[in-house]
């Protein structure tokens, strides 16, 4: 009878502090089934949740109600950031955390560890001790990115854009451990467009309209009710999908509305990336998922809010690249809109920005060099070659 072999076991530290993270460790895991068939076993653990110490555990449930107050999120990232303050963090965390962390790391034995949260690298490293783990940080923030998600002894830190590698590089990491490879997305952002008018008859949607795709994240944050009144007010000519999330209220509230144009309302819904296709312009809150899903559909882009400090950066990226606006107000957005819909030609000029812009292979990448790593590619050092700016 054949020994068998082993398959290299890879171990995913996220916590659902917002949903980026959940999704972007579920899209490069689904990517690696894509790449590596079954050749490497995953693994996901909400460090958090699971191992962290009280009142820590509780950060998942306590982040939707922390956000509702984003001046105060900013003022703690802001006070919080930079090398030293980081490194004066992480020592303060240290003795609250130490046990439970090297618990977390005796409990899940690996050959390769990859963080998709900002909080779970220079801790979980130092848990380490002598006992080397090879680590990978996946960085979920686009441009504006803490310095805790930086720590010289990770073996590779993969950012999503040129201008997160940038600071990087300001935190003192070294050229060589840094990839830009994207925004990890799920596939079915991914794929070719479609026929829009297809996509809209099977949504039931209209065919000869200009269409407004409205989202305030999973849990409906930013002033989502607020600019579709407005929009809806405007006169102009524009019918919208609304997506709600989790926010029942608000969904609720919209839906009891008489609007003037054909107006669809939606929950949280998997749906997202068939909306995508079929929009001519979203509406949105600076989250760095939802960018990049927009520009793989090439998909104009109205950011209405961020979260200050971590999604600062990434309006200046979107305008930077031509992809999108900039309208913290509705009357910003609807007057944006208008230019759009008036000037056809302007906003097809940004449809081309989104698509230049686009990185629709950052899972796929991400998840060949996590094979590389762990050594079931060829080509190892050709895969893991650092893509320095």
């Amino acid at each position: 009878m054949n020994d068998q072999v082993k398959k290299p076991h890879v171990l995913f530290l996220f916590s659902d502090t917002g949903g980026g993270h959940r999704s972007a460790t579920n899209a490069i895991i689904e990517a690696l089934e894509l790449e590596l068939g079954d050749t490497v076993t995953t693994e996901m653990v909400d460090f958090f949740k699971d191992y962290a110490p009280l009142p820590w555990n509780y950060a998942p449930e306590l982040y939707p109600e922390i956000v509702k107050v984003p001046e105060l999120w900013g003022f703690g990232f802001k006070v919080s950031d930079g090398r030293k303050r980081a490194r004066a963090l992480t020592a303060s965390a240290w003795p609250y955390v130490r046990r439970n962390f090297k618990h977390l790391i005796n409990s899940h034995p690996c050959d390769l560890m990859v963080s998709v949260h900002s909080l779970s690298n220079s801790l979980i490293l130092k848990a380490m001790g002598r006992r080397r783990i090879p680590f990978i940080t996946v960085v979920t923030d686009m441009v504006t990115s803490h310095a805790l998600w930086f720590d010289q002894r990770a073996d590779l830190i993969l950012v999503p854009t040129e201008m997160a590698a940038e600071r990087a590089l300001a935190y003192e990491m070294r050229p060589e451990q840094i990839r830009v490879v994207g925004q990890p997305v799920a596939e079915r952002y991914c794929v070719p467009f479609g026929n829009k008018n297809e996509l809209r008859k099977a949504l039931g949607w209209p065919q000869d309209k200009f269409i407004a795709l409205l989202v305030g994240g999973g849990d409906g944050m930013g002033p989502l009710g607020e600019t579709a009144h407005a929009i809806a007010e405007s006169g102009l000519d524009v019918s919208m999908a609304i997506v709600a999330g989790r926010n029942k209220k608000l969904k609720a509230e919209l839906e009891a509305k008489e609007w003037p144009h054909e107006t669809f309302v939606y929950g949280f819904t998997n749906d997202m990336p068939d909306f995508m296709r079929a929009a001519d312009v979203l509406i949105t809150k600076a989250g760095p998922g939802t960018i990049s899903e927009a520009f793989n559909a090439g998909l104009p882009i109205i950011l209405y809010s961020r979260l200050p400090g971590q999604e600062d950066g990434n309006i200046v990226y979107v305008v930077r690249k031509q992809a999108g606006a900039w309208a913290p107000k509705p009357e910003l957005v609807v007057e944006t809109l208008r230019t759009w819909i008036n000037y056809p030609k302007e906003r097809e000029r940004i449809v081309d920005a989104c698509r230049r812009a686009a990185r629709p292979d950052a899972s796929r990448k991400i998840a060949r060099i996590i094979g590389a790593k762990v050594g079931v590619l060829e080509d190892r050092e050709k895969i893991l070659e650092a893509e320095i700016t």
